[in-house]
């Protein structure tokens, strides 16, 4: 019997080539889709899954309200680990450690010859055997209770012992020295296994914790509550049965006895301490990881679900729109098979089977297409993910069950539709008499303005999102941004050293200016502090971001001047610039009344010595934030900024300055690598997110687009076969092409146009609730709604003029022959 069903099916499908390769490639794409979002939501929903008790694993943040504004911290103070160990209940482990900054990683050579150099090593951590409670490692050599006990003891991953030490056994590697930043040389005690699970814990350098404690590696402020630092991190395992909000009353009561309230700050300042749960690390972009490295964004996720759904949606719209359109062909099929005994229940499996059949040729070809859809999808996939069908059983299994679901949701209508058709009336001629459609008409309309509604909100949110984009690149940021390159010098190096690559680049003629600062005006790192100042009558107390700068720092990127000078070049942080934010804070109108107003905080009590124009110094989701440009210590200003010379049409006069200036900083600081980066290139780096989520629109909009057109062809087809009479007989009597590419396409056209008005409300609404989420965002233009729409019906129109118009132009004898 199935064998029959399955034998059907192909003859079936061979007798409408057309009808069948729609619908393959429709269902393939909805498919092969589907199965890369799925990989990709998969791969973001399983980090952090193989921790032991992973659900009583917390990390302790903070986050606080000022001025209206809420911010988020990731780290506590140092003496916050020992403080928590010590006085709260309920705790199992604590666990701090601190990331290392990139370092510079040296392996002396066994014979004493030249020493192998690995640079900007970003995975290294100052942890104690507390650590590997809480992560749980296998290890391949070492104890994890003795190899990190010591200062200058470092335990590595299976991955960089094999990188540092090719072709060493593990015990061979223990005992061996290792040298990082050329300063700490610490002894390899330990090696463990890679974590082959995905993880936020990327580490694969572990340096004894105490090693920060020593005179040479403590950082500044290390172990005071005034001071934080986002490298240092806390976890902490509760005990079984306990809770997060019980530990957090615990928190809350030792961070308000170790800082006391200031009573003369009147600022309505509130800062909590919390635990955030292990599941929450990878998805929650308020606190980050631990170096800003990559994290999932849920609704992004969801987004894409949203995406596979919609795809595989219209595909099975599209085989339903088909196969009840075909019904009146198959209609004497099924008579006669009816009239010969078979049941209802036989001619529903035999369309099941047809349905299941075209899908599993359908899921071969996804699986050969998906391959060049991972390019579509290239910037949501991270650099360790990978598809492998044999080795990834979770994928076999999810491609069995969308076969079926596939199968059932495209095939179950159209089998009950055309199962259920009367012998005597479909035998007789009179399935659909004095109707001129099938019953099923009403339900195609439907599913075909559903299509093209699912279309027109992506192409509609596809040209809002590049409004936008265009928006924030374009949009006056308050200070010079063409021309300007900037690169950051080695922060342990001798700052006589920077100085003298400043006097190297300026004998360079093809460099217009020179300044050097913490940052540029637009970068991804910032320092804040805490500023007070007192009028008269209260505290107001501010977290401010700092930059410091020389005096040509003003003037290379034109900030704008509303009073006073710009900071005067010094070596002491006594006087600083504000912004226009940070002046109505102060609660000045007038620029002029806060010159020479003495502030409190950081380092000192610098005075105002003039008030800026703001400028945006991050992306335009972010408001502009109070901050202050100070003159500094020179350790503090590693980033070389430079304008070049206009290139005066001359292509190569900028590439060939460059190439001058990375010859002078290597002339300085041989073993270091030359980075340099465009203020322009920094700021469109901002938008990656905006850029991927435009990247994902168009291809959804392009795909659904392709999908309903196919749909569209299709159905084009299926009329055009059926009035192919009516057209041989308007032609004779007198119509013209022209009259009848118009009357075939009228329907689809008018209901094209219903699908464009539903989808406009859809697209606005969806499109002012992202804009939602911009301090400074553009607007919602007419034109948008029109040119998503005018666009649609366009598509729409050359895919029913290429079937309509070879019906139309087809010789009516033809056609009347058999007449």
């Amino acid at each position: 019997m199935l064998k029959n069903y399955f034998l059907v099916a192909f003859r079936n499908f061979w007798r409408n080539k057309a009808f069948s390769a729609i619908n393959i490639l429709g269902l393939a794409i909805g498919i092969s889709a589907s199965l890369i979002i799925y990989l990709l939501v998969h791969y973001d929903f399983t980090f952090d899954k193989f921790e032991k008790d992973r659900d009583r694993i917390y990390r302790v943040v903070a986050m606080g309200t000022f001025q209206g504004n809420t911010w988020h911290n990731n780290c506590l103070p140092e003496p916050a680990g020992p403080m928590v160990q010590k006085d709260l209940t309920g705790i199992e482990i604590t666990v701090p450690f601190t990331t290392a900054d990139e370092t510079r990683v040296t392996i002396p050579a066994p014979d004493g010859g030249q020493p192998r150099v690995f640079k900007k090593q970003k995975d290294a951590v100052y942890v104690d055997d507390r650590y590997f409670d809480l992560i749980r490692y296998s290890w391949l050599a070492g104890s994890p209770t003795t190899s990190l006990q010591q200062p200058y003891q470092v335990v590595l991953t299976e991955k960089n012992a094999r990188l540092y030490y090719p072709g060493l056994n593990y015990a061979d590697i223990v005992g061996k020295t290792i040298t990082f930043n050329d300063t700490v040389l610490a002894t390899i005690t330990g090696i463990v296994k890679d974590i082959p699970e995905n993880t936020d814990f990327y580490f694969n350098t572990f340096i004894s914790r105490s090693t920060l404690y020593t005179a040479r590696l403590k950082p500044g402020g290390f172990g005071k509550w005034s001071w934080t630092n986002s490298a240092d991190q806390l976890f902490v395992r509760l005990t079984p049965g306990n809770t997060a909000a019980r530990i957090d009353t615990q928190l809350n009561r030792i961070w308000k006895k170790n800082n006391p309230p200031n009573p003369q700050d009147h600022s309505n300042h509130t800062m909590s301490v919390l635990l955030q749960p292990l599941s929450d690390l990878h998805f929650n972009t308020d606190y980050g990881v631990f170096d800003e490295s990559r994290q999932a964004h849920k609704p992004t996720l969801y987004g894409l679900l949203a995406v596979a759904g919609f795809l595989l949606l219209l595909a099975c719209i599209n085989f339903i729109n088909l196969s009840t359109a075909q019904a009146s062909q198959r209609a004497k099929e099924i008579g006669i098979r009816k009239t010969m005994g078979s049941h209802r229940r036989q001619l529903t499996i035999q369309f099941l089977s047809e349905t299941f059949l075209l899908t599993i040729l359908a899921t071969l070809l996804s699986i050969a297409l998906t391959p060049l859809l991972l390019k579509v999808f290239a910037d949501f996939i991270p650099e360790d993910f990978h598809f492998d069908l044999w080795r990834q059983p979770l994928v076999l299994l999810f491609l069995i069950v969308l076969v079926l679901v596939v199968s059932l949701l495209a095939g179950f209508y159209p089998a009950l539709v055309m199962s259920a058709f009367r012998p005597a009336v479909v035998l007789k001629n009179q399935a659909f008499a004095g109707s001129g459609k099938t019953r099923g008409a009403w339900l195609r309309k439907i599913l075909t303005v559903s299509q093209f509604v699912i279309a027109q909100v992506f192409l509609i949110g596809t040209l809002l999102v590049t409004k936008q984009i265009s928006f924030a690149l374009s949009k006056d940021l308050g200070f010079r941004r063409d021309a300007i390159a900037y690169f950051y010098t080695n922060y342990n190096e001798p700052t006589l050293k920077r100085d003298l690559l400043v006097e190297k680049l300026h004998e360079l003629p093809g460099i217009a200016m020179i300044s050097v600062a913490s940052n540029p005006p637009a970068a991804n790192g910032t320092w804040t502090s805490t500023m007070t100042y007192n009028d008269g009558k209260k505290d107001i107390i501010q977290n401010v971001e700092w930059k410091v700068a020389d005096s040509n720092y003003f003037r290379m990127f034109r900030l704008h001047m509303l009073a006073g000078s710009t900071i005067p070049q010094s070596d002491t942080t006594d006087a600083v610039v504000i912004n226009t934010t940070y002046l109505h804070i102060l609660g000045f109108q007038d620029p002029q009344q806060a010159l020479n107003k003495v502030l409190s905080g950081g380092n000192g009590k610098p005075r105002i010595v003039g008030v800026m124009a703001d400028f945006n110094p991050r992306s335009l989701r972010e408001p502009v934030k109070p901050l202050l440009i100070a003159n500094g210590t020179k350790a503090n200003c590693q980033c070389i900024n430079f304008a070049l010379q206009p290139n005066g049409g001359n292509a190569g006069a900028w590439p060939a300055t460059i190439a001058k200036v990375e010859a002078a900083f290597k002339s300085v600081y041989p073993n270091d690598d030359f980075e340099y980066h465009f203020i322009d290139d920094t700021i469109a780096k901002f938008y990656t997110t905006e850029k991927n989520t435009a990247n994902l629109l168009t291809w959804s909009a392009g795909l659904t687009i392709f999908i309903s057109c196919l749909g569209l062809l299709g159905l084009v087809i299926y009329i055009t076969n059926q009035r192919t009479k009516e057209i041989g007989i308007r032609k004779v009597i007198g119509a013209s092409i022209a009259q009848i590419i118009l009357l075939l396409s009228r329907d689809f056209l008018m209901l094209i146009g219903l699908a464009i008005l539903i989808a406009i409300p859809i697209a606005w609404w969806g499109s002012y609730k992202w804009l939602e989420d911009f301090a400074y965002r553009t607007e919602l233009s007419w034109w948008i709604f029109a040119l998503g729409g005018g666009a649609l019906l366009l598509i729409a129109l050359v895919v029913l003029c290429l079937r309509t118009f070879r019906a139309a132009a087809a010789n009516p004898v033809n056609s009347l022959r058999s007449e």
